[in-house]
């Protein structure tokens, strides 16, 4: 299986990222009820086309829609910073 990292920026290359960058925070939760299930806590930085004249909600929605079925297991939480490259 893959590991979850590799798992999150393989679904993401959908959106053809001009920058994409994935921190694993879990280390920094332990202890939290969510990490005692396993679930990783994440940031994202994400830069893409597929962002252009969207609201910052529905890029939020794109990208949870390919995670969808990782949350909240596999991933606890999800911090997410998406742009569009005019906006970065």
């Amino acid at each position: 299986m893959r590991d979850l990292a590799a798992e999150i920026q393989h679904r993401l290359a959908v959106l053809a990222p001009e920058s994409l960058q994935l921190d694993d925070d879990s280390a920094d939760h332990a202890g939290h009820v969510g990490a005692a299930g396993g679930g990783g806590h994440f940031t994202l930085t994400l830069v893409s086309a597929a962002f252009v004249g969207l609201s910052p909600v529905a890029r939020h929605r794109k990208v949870y829609a390919l995670l969808a079925d990782l949350i909240p297991h596999r991933i606890h939480a999800l911090s997410i910073r998406a742009y569009s490259p005019d906006a970065f």
